[in-house]
């Protein structure tokens, strides 16, 4: 069970219903400095996607929300139909930084309609939580993959893996 104020606004957020949080949590997230030149040349911001189960369960995707917060304050759009789940994967939140790796290995492609788009882009990838990053790095793949120039990450918060030394 979550501890901290930023842990328990998460675990609120995807397990409890507080789908309005998605904004406030865009609202801080939004307050970050970038360098110049990425706030000059981020074309979209790219929401991880939720296994389609999840997204049925939960009636949202939580990167989704923050994503179309932080878009309308930084005025660029999302582009949340672009990467689709190749497959489904199990929760990441019990497993080692090893386990994740092998379950979120080639676990996102690239809508091919879509994939024009990435043609040079600088992306950003949005997710609430990172651990080990193997989910954002499995996504910024497909991405650059597809064409993507350059692909920041940004999250709300920072999870501890099992082995991190606290």
């Amino acid at each position: 069970m979550p501890v901290d104020p930023a842990s328990s606004i998460v675990h609120a957020l995807k397990y409890e219903g507080w789908s309005a949080v998605g904004n406030e949590i865009a609202e801080r997230m939004s307050r970050l400095s970038w360098p110049k030149d990425v706030v000059d040349e981020r074309t979209a911001l790219i929401p991880i996607p939720l296994a389609s189960a999840r997204k049925r369960q939960r009636g949202y995707n939580q990167s989704a929300l923050i994503a179309r917060g932080l878009a309308r304050r930084w005025r660029i759009p999302v582009w949340e139909e672009i990467v689709l789940r190749s497959r489904e994967t199990s929760s990441q939140t019990k497993l080692t930084p090893e386990q994740r790796l092998d379950n979120v290995a080639g676990s996102f492609r690239i809508d091919d309609r879509e994939s024009e788009k990435l043609r040079g882009a600088h992306l950003v990838i949005v997710d609430d939580v990172v651990t080990t990053a193997a989910t954002l790095n499995a996504c910024a793949r497909a991405l650059f993959e597809s064409g993507a120039r350059i692909i920041s990450y940004v999250t709300f918060g920072r999870a501890h893996a099992s082995g991190d030394r606290l």
